[in-house]
């Protein structure tokens, strides 16, 4: 049960290693004290045409043992009330509320350790008597990244403070807190509540993490843990063991970029090759995949994909070490975009495609709340990154690994779009299962988009637009249907809405990967609809940048460039229809100040590179697979 136990420890030091350093004895980062709560979400009826609700299936209090030793106190109960739009208390000590509410949030507290550090306070416990407990009760930050250490030099000798951790009562009383909390602040039709934790296996410091996130209420008696074992294949075993009994459950990878290749590979656990039964495993039990959050995006790295000018969006290229230079995450393998060039690749040589999966974004915050607006960014690890001088140190100290390329730096991000028949936990579910979701870096872009084989070039401009859609094709995360006589190549149907209190559009993206004849798989980016002013160069098909309306000294943009709204109808002028392939879309806003800006006025210095971030959005891919011969 002990073997390699020291890395189910690894991830709340290497959190904190990664945070940690002078002690904070500058300006705080206090928001604005407010008595009352975000306007509440009107609730919604069922709808045949589905609702767009936004929520976050990524969210960690103080029963995680890295929030608590990074200062987290909070609890599921106050989790849920953030989202809801109530206000809290940061783990720093000042008051946060999102300035909007989400339609539907998760606490996926780690399986590992579960409420376990909170003993350290509990003048009941063993625990609580033990000299490391001062350092977690200390004022200093730093104490509990001493106490942390102890534990993981424990922990590696196979010890017995470690082993004082393994508390299954402990355990069983904070899986019931996280099922209790769900329960009482789900309101159906008005706010929904998801149920479920995260797994953390962490094996050579590479993140093969998975929130697993359950259907209803009917959930297992205690979370399967990395302690039970590290492989992803005994996780899904676990999960159709509960598929049985009547427990419906998925595994969401998330963080997928600090996986050095690991999470999108073509070999199991073992190091064998995959084959048609390990991919169907894989499909029914991972259909979503988080793909932004506060450690950054994993969409396409610039070494993987040389030709996207837009590859480089918020980069974290280290695998969860807590070195100064932390090892590379090695890019191959390791972004969603390669996974599903992969993913073609494998169902060609084997048959079953296992990675043909829907896209969400979530935040990963350990702070109990979602901190996934730029202007009202709090950090992640509560009292270790809480102020705008602690997170402007942080970077400056991660400046030379940064220029060495395995630089991390924290986002201000993401969240997870569903379209829904209602705001319920079911139909939230439901959603992510069918694939019909997509993920956005914390902005609220309304996107819509259908792939069939005649729509008409107006559709999206259409009253009916929604109905044709879904009579005349598949919505994303859709599989088209095979092509019908007289048609060419599929359209895509794209209607993109500006986040209503948020930045204008640049462009929409369509983004297609293919596989040929010869079995090589590639891909290409295509802009299909963008703000009036611009033309596409003739020569090299690129689009000139919309421009930037930021005063970066003031942390203030305007909406005077980029559009409102952006639709197209996109045929795809290079279709074979002898090759299997993807299509999904990214939305561009224009430029907006980074969350580093905002914090730089607040300190009344210079904003550190970059200074400006253009938020987007990105669907769930649609395929296209060939009759067999």
């Amino acid at each position: 049960m002990y073997r390699n136990v020291s890395r189910a420890l690894l991830l709340g030091a290497t959190l904190i290693l990664a945070a940690c350093g002078s002690r904070d004895t500058g300006t705080g980062a206090a928001a604005p004290a407010v008595t009352t709560p975000a306007p509440a979400q009107s609730a919604v009826a069922p709808a045949p045409a589905r609702v767009l609700l936004f929520g976050d299936l990524h969210i960690h209090t103080s029963l995680s043992a890295d929030a608590f030793s990074t200062g987290a106190r909070a609890l599921p109960d106050d989790a849920y009330r953030y989202a809801k739009g109530e206000e809290i208390m940061h783990g720093a000590g000042y008051p946060i509320r999102l300035e909007r509410a989400l339609d539907f949030a998760a606490v996926t507290e780690h399986s590992e350790y579960l409420g376990s550090m909170r003993e350290f306070l509990n003048p009941q416990s063993p625990l609580a008597k033990l000299p490391v407990a001062a350092l977690f009760a200390s004022k200093d930050p730093a104490d509990a990244f001493k106490a942390l250490m102890v534990i993981a030099e424990d922990a590696a000798k196979h010890g017995e403070l470690e082993k004082m951790l393994d508390l299954p009562e402990v355990g069983s009383a904070a899986w019931k807190q996280v099922i209790e909390a769900a329960e009482r602040h789900n309101e159906p039709g008005r706010f929904s509540t998801l149920i479920g934790y995260e797994w953390t296996s962490t094996p050579d410091e590479i993140n093969l993490h998975r929130n697993v996130i359950f259907r209803t209420s009917a959930v297992p008696a205690l979370p399967f843990s990395r302690l039970d074992s590290e492989k992803p294949e005994d996780l899904w075993a676990f999960l159709d063991a509960q598929r049985a009994k009547g427990v419906e459950g998925m595994a969401i990878p998330h963080n997928s970029n600090a996986s050095d290749g690991r999470m999108w590979a073509r070999t199991t656990s073992d190091g064998k090759p995959v084959d048609a039964a390990w991919a169907r495993t894989r499909l029914l039990n991972e259909p979503v995949v988080e793909m932004v959050q506060i450690k950054g995006q994993s969409e396409a790295h610039p070494l993987l994909s040389a030709e996207d000018e837009f590859a480089d969006f918020e980069l974290w290229n280290a695998r969860m070490s807590g070195k100064a230079m932390p090892p590379p995450s090695q890019p191959a393998g390791s972004y969603v975009r390669d996974a599903l060039k992969t993913g073609l690749s494998l169902g060609a040589s084997i048959g079953v495609n296992p990675y043909r999966f829907a896209m969400i974004g979530s935040s990963d915050s350990h702070n109990a709340s979602s901190p996934v607006e730029e202007d009202n960014y709090h950090g992640k690890l509560a009292r270790l990154d809480g102020t705008p001088k602690q997170r402007l140190e942080r970077l400056a100290r991660n400046a030379p690994a940064v220029a060495a390329g395995v630089g991390t730096a924290y986002s201000a991000a993401g969240l997870a779009a569903v379209w829904a028949e209602e705001n319920r936990r079911e139909s939230i579910y439901d959603a992510l299962r069918r694939r019909e979701t997509y993920a956005t870096s914390g902005t609220r872009i309304a996107l819509r988009v259908f792939a069939g084989w005649e729509y008409p070039p107006a559709v999206t401009e259409e009253a009916d637009f929604v109905a044709r859609g879904y009579a005349g094709g598949v919505p994303m995360g859709g599989d088209l249907p095979a092509v019908p006589p007289g048609a060419k190549a599929p359209r895509i149907a794209i209607a993109a809405s500006r986040d209503p209190e948020g930045a204008n559009l640049d462009r929409v993206q369509v983004v297609k990967g293919w596989l040929d004849a010869a079995g090589e798989t590639h891909e290409s980016i295509h802009d299909v609809a963008w703000s009036a002013g611009r033309e596409a160069n003739p020569a090299t098909g690129k689009l000139p940048p919309v421009g930037s309306t930021v005063d970066v000294a003031k942390a203030s943009y305007t909406n005077d460039i980029g559009a409102s709204e952006l639709h197209a109808v996109w045929e795809d002028p290079d279709f074979d229809p002898a090759q299997a392939a993807f299509w999904y879309v990214r939305v561009l806003e224009i430029p907006t100040p980074r969350w580093s800006t905002y914090d730089a006025k607040t300190l009344g210095v210079a904003a550190p590179d970059p200074a400006t971030i253009q938020e987007r959005a990105w669907s769930s891919p649609i395929w296209y697979q060939p009759p067999a011969p």
